[in-house]
């Protein structure tokens, strides 16, 4: 009787000690896995959600996340606006959920994806946008192209359409300065 009482116990510190290490090794695979996630990894995760970002130079951009790209993240604003944001600019995120999107391998056509495309997009709608960059400087009118290394908008008023005669001048903007493009429904300047 008394060998089994002792072994009985042996046998519990064993189970518990067991327990312990594979709670202490689970925490440390958790810490691991965590400190590989890379912010567009966590935001891909929150597809369909209401974020509440702050950008350089933006300041605060708010919307439902719609897409992440493979340097940028498109939103619609409550006023059913896109509203393309550059990941470099971002300083926080508010609104997450505790999911997070598997780390995605790139691939040669979503690498492809950047800010680049995202932009060649809008110039292909002729869309009316407004572009802050990341020191807060805001400028209105139309892309007219996308460079290696920049954007070109032809600035215009923004109830205007791109039209010779209403574009006051073309601004080349380099592409790391640009913090959030907005379409700009008809009116908005």
């Amino acid at each position: 009787m008394r060998w089994q009482r002792l072994f009985a116990d042996l046998q519990a510190e064993f189970d518990e000690a067991e327990a312990a290490a594979e709670r202490a090794e689970d925490a440390s695979r958790r810490r691991v896995e965590t400190g590989a996630v890379r912010l567009v990894d966590r935001l891909a995760g929150a597809l369909d959600r209401p974020l509440a970002l702050r950008c350089s130079g933006a300041g605060d951009v708010t919307g439902v996340l719609v897409e992440v790209g493979a340097d940028w993240l498109l939103l619609t604003d409550d006023s059913r606006r896109e509203v393309l944001v550059a990941t470099a600019t971002v300083r926080t995120v508010a609104g997450l959920g505790r999911a997070t999107a598997p780390a995605a391998d790139a691939g040669p056509v979503r690498a492809r994806l950047d800010l680049r495309r995202a932009l060649r997009g809008l110039a292909r709608d002729r869309s009316v946008v407004q572009v802050v960059l990341d020191d807060g400087a805001a400028y209105v009118g139309t892309v007219d192209g996308v460079g290696a290394d920049h954007v070109e908008l032809a600035e215009h008023a923004a109830d205007q359409p791109r039209r010779a005669a209403a574009v006051r001048g073309v601004r080349a903007i380099a592409l790391p300065a640009v913090a959030v493009v907005r379409t700009l429904a008809p009116g908005l300047d």
